[in-house]
């Protein structure tokens, strides 16, 4: 039982210093609670505990004695019904039980100011957190990137959420929001869960939200199986040289070149489409893409072999003309992904371009065997090794890049290559 009473509490004033002036005074209750008088007269509750080992003294509201304007007849419900941990004048007894649940909190290893401070924060919508994580996240993204998170949680999410706290999403309402899609658009649907969870993270981070985020197992518990065709569409790579054989004989149109500058670099169709002739340095015999262009937001140097030299003298003989795009549509802009397209259609095939960077793939492990598989790996620019492994590899491979690609040029295009047939020397390229 505490040592104050009501009637304590009202009749505590200010303590007198040696000069007679008024100081502060400090009444015990017990348990850690204390009643402080201002030299002013005013009087606060004060929590005083330990948290992780330190002192910390808490401020709980100001003394609510019944009265002046406050007071309330004997035997009304109280006027306010705001949480305990919210009210800022406090009995006695609300004082104490604001005092209990904080110091059990505290023994239980949270953070009480948090907690007292918790309900305080206005929690906003899904749709505004959304607004918020975008603004404090795109300075780390790419533009197509910053687009493409609000687009579809604009399209996909936003119907379903927005309207809600993001303090009361769960797993259910994450469900009901990816089911529309996840089976007609499973690509996309991932990437709105995968941004979902952006704006709950966040939200969390921001002090909006307590909850754990939803997991991705339930999620999936909760939707329907999607359909294990997630690769892209390849051509195996032994196909790979008669069909370059079979595109080299038909006009030369800025997609069809497109693409097999694309498969003789291995490269992604819009690092291709948006390539300059600046960015070509055919001497070097090297393809400088800056960072603004790749997936991985960092510059990339690639090895060209004589196939793809060769292709791009063809397809641009006049130096003088070697300006801006290399491959530029009808009305001047960059070809559009459809355009590459419609020429492997119009070829009678029905792979991905992009797949073809998994028949490079395929190539290099069956038929490169004494290349390293990380070569390969940086040829495709992807990101390899352990942060361990990428702090003390300083080097981008290039000589034995250029050896891997050269050797992938006279197996995919041996007439570009100066190579009578397909036959390619695997342990010279390797080793030269």
């Amino acid at each position: 039982m505490g040592k104050l009473t009501s009637t304590k509490v009202k009749a505590a004033k200010p303590g007198k210093g040696a000069d007679g002036q008024p100081t502060k005074q400090i009444l015990v209750d017990g348990e850690g609670l204390m009643l402080v008088v201002a030299p002013t007269g005013a009087r606060n509750w004060m929590l005083r505990i330990k948290v992780d080992g330190k002192r910390r003294d808490i401020g709980l509201g100001s003394v609510d004695d019944g009265a002046g304007a406050n007071a309330f007849a004997a035997g009304d419900k109280r006027l306010d019904d705001t949480p305990l941990m919210l009210r800022k004048r406090l009995t006695l007894a609300e004082a104490r039980e604001k005092a209990a649940a904080l110091r059990k909190l505290a023994k239980a290893g949270g953070d009480p100011v948090t907690e007292r401070d918790r309900e305080r924060v206005k929690v906003p919508t899904f749709a505004q957190a959304m607004k918020d994580a975008h603004e404090a996240l795109k300075s780390g993204w790419s533009d197509k990137t910053a687009k493409a998170f609000l687009a579809s949680l604009e399209e996909y999410a936003v119907p379903k959420l927005g309207g809600m706290r993001v303090d009361l999403i769960d797993g259910a309402n994450v469900i009901a929001a990816l089911a529309p899609i996840w089976t007609d658009k499973p690509v996309m649907a991932r990437k709105v869960r995968s941004r979902i969870g952006q704006v709950l993270a966040f939200a969390k981070a921001r002090g909006w939200r307590r909850d754990a985020l939803p997991d991705a197992r339930e999620l999936r518990t909760g939707l329907a199986k999607q359909d294990q065709g997630k690769n892209f569409a390849a051509m195996p790579f032994a196909e790979v040289p008669a069909f370059l054989a079979g595109e080299l004989g038909k006009d030369a149109t800025a997609s069809r070149f497109a693409v097999l500058f694309t498969i003789l670099t291995a490269a992604r169709s819009g690092e291709v489409r948006n390539a300059t002739w600046e960015q070509i340095d055919l001497e070097a015999r090297t393809w400088t893409r800056p960072a603004s262009m790749m997936k991985m937001a960092k510059g990339h140097v690639v090895t060209l072999s004589d196939a793809a030299v060769a292709l791009l003298e063809r397809w641009n003989p006049d130096k003088a003309l070697r300006t801006g795009l290399m491959f530029a549509g009808v009305k001047g802009g960059p070809l559009s992904d459809m355009s590459l397209t419609k020429a492997l259609r119009t070829a009678g095939r029905v792979e991905t371009v992009h797949g073809f960077r998994s028949a490079f793939r395929d190539w290099a492990a069956e038929r490169m065997p004494t290349i390293p598989a990380m070569v390969a790996e940086m040829a495709l620019a992807h990101k390899v090794g352990t942060a361990t492994e990428q702090a003390y590899l300083r080097s981008d491979l290039r000589d034995m890049r250029r050896a891997l690609m050269e050797a992938w040029g006279r197996f995919a295009a041996p007439s570009l290559s100066g190579v009578a047939e397909n036959v390619t020397s695997l342990r010279t390229a390797a080793t030269s």
